[in-house]
């Protein structure tokens, strides 16, 4: 049976019904009807760096031709199906390119690999698996370009293989992240790339251990990913954001979803054409950056509605992330019914980033119209509320917003920023800030038990 999103929330003392901001009726996917259905030829042996791996002998047999072949020989509305077959349960891969109306299913018990050999990514001889000022040295694993209504299906895995040796080097794809950090560009592939791919969904799949982003997802009108599980460590593979819709996108929802990676576990881009129009509902985030929105904000983000959200020990939990580089109006964006524990950073407005472009700049960031209601906060942290400058500033509502675990262990920074406290009570401590307005006071309440949503990472059987 199909499952529709109708969402909405009742506060106390107020009649307010905040509908998903994705416009579209998103409902539960369907898999399609197979047009070709592919056997597996290979067989997993053993556990490599980051999960299942392959034989050493068996890493030039690449399943890319025929699996390219199956997808440009499919029919509108249908999927090419990569099965199990007896004790064979793996494929292994180069660059795809998904086409229009076609869905890539991988079945159950079955692994996608990407290969190890950097060769096959290049853009140009030699622009692929090292580190370089020059940037778009690989190709991604999976490209969807100028195709509306395809997608990703299946209760297998895409794995990406970030922390494995590449072919013919001595270090993994996240080795060259690492070397990053002192200088130049990873040239690695992203397993997702989806530019002017209106329509596109993802649905049930696993995706894993990307050498850099797992999905990226521009210039598009509809995307939706449903029951989606990204599992990547925690430490050691820099970069592998999980789901990055943005760049000139609108209508997105990301929903039933389980992420846990190196760095962001969703990030809103609001790049070169802006994003608007987004539902982040009924999912669980774990270990990673947060629930960002940025860095790029510079064409503008709106319409952001984040609910039902759990946030168990990330290095941020909600964040907003721009700097005077690329910064631009964030706004109408509501947070309602979020869980954070055991984050260093749980609430994060931040106009000063420093990862990504200079602080100062000519394209300064500002931040109002943004909500938090029904927010539950425990294990420490700090509270970040950084606006750009006297005439950038950020501007947030606070309603129902509680630590849940004392006052104590909380820090707090404030500059250039308006906070706006209740109807609801708001029990954070604010200092005084610089050229910052407080309105309201704070107050103590009983915030909504947030036990149903510490669940574990399905498969982690704890």
């Amino acid at each position: 049976m199909k499952r529709s999103l109708v969402l909405g929330l009742v506060s106390v003392g107020m009649c307010i019904s905040l509908q998903a901001q994705d416009t579209r009726t998103v409902t539960e996917p369907v898999i399609p009807p197979a047009c070709e259905t592919l056997d597996a030829m290979l067989t997993t042996a053993g556990t490599g760096h980051s999960g299942a791996a392959l034989a050493a002998g068996d890493e030039g047999k690449l399943d890319t031709e025929r699996i390219q072949k199956a997808i440009d020989h499919c029919g509108k509305g249908k999927g090419v199906v990569l099965q199990s077959k007896g004790a064979a349960n793996a494929f292994l891969s180069g660059p795809l390119d998904l086409k229009e109306g076609v869905t890539l299913i991988v079945d159950k018990g079955t692994t996608l690999f990407a290969s190890r050999d950097p060769k096959v990514f290049e853009t140009s001889a030699g622009s692929c698996g090292l580190v370089d000022n020059k940037r778009n040295g690989c190709k991604p694993f999976i490209h969807v370009v100028h195709a509306k209504d395809a997608g990703i299906m299946g209760d297998g895995a895409i794995d990406g293989r970030g922390g494995e040796k590449m072919l013919g080097k001595d270090v993994s794809w996240w080795d060259l992240a690492e070397q990053a950090r002192a200088g130049g560009d990873q040239e690695v592939f992203r397993i997702l790339v989806a530019d002017y791919a209106d329509n596109f969904t993802l649905y049930r799949i696993t995706l894993k251990n990307s050498p850099q982003f797992h999905v990226s997802y521009g210039h598009g009108d509809g995307f939706t990913v449903w029951g989606v599980k990204i599992d990547t460590p925690q430490r050691l593979a820099r970069n592998t954001d999980g789901v990055d819709p943005g760049n000139g996108s609108k209508n997105v929802t990301i929903t039933h979803s389980f992420f846990r990676q190196g760095d962001d576990n969703v990030a809103l881009k609001g790049g070169a054409g802006g994003i608007t129009n987004v539902s982040v509902v009924h999912n669980h985030f774990y270990w990673g950056h947060g629930m960002s929105i940025g860095s790029e904000t510079n064409g503008g983000v709106s319409k952001i509605y984040v609910s039902d959200l759990s946030l168990d020990g990330p290095d941020n939990g909600i964040r907003i992330k721009s700097n005077g580089s690329r910064g631009g109006l964030t706004h109408d964006v509501v947070y309602d019914d979020v869980c954070v524990r055991n984050s260093p950073n749980p609430i994060t407005l931040d106009t000063g980033y420093t990862a990504a472009g200079t602080p100062k700049g000519d394209s300064p960031p500002t931040m109002k119209d943004v909500t938090l209601h029904n927010v539950r906060v425990s294990g420490g942290g700090k509270f970040s509320f950084n606006g750009y400058d006297k005439d950038h500033r950020v501007g947030v509502n606070l309603d129902d917003v509680l630590i849940t675990d004392g006052v104590g262990a909380y820090k707090y920074a404030i500059h250039h920023a308006d906070i706006k406290l209740g109807p609801g009570p708001v029990n954070l401590q604010f200092p005084g800030g610089e050229d910052s307005t407080l309105t309201g006071k704070p107050s103590n309440g009983k915030p909504a038990s947030c036990d149903a949503k510490w669940v574990p990472f399905p498969g982690d059987g704890k």
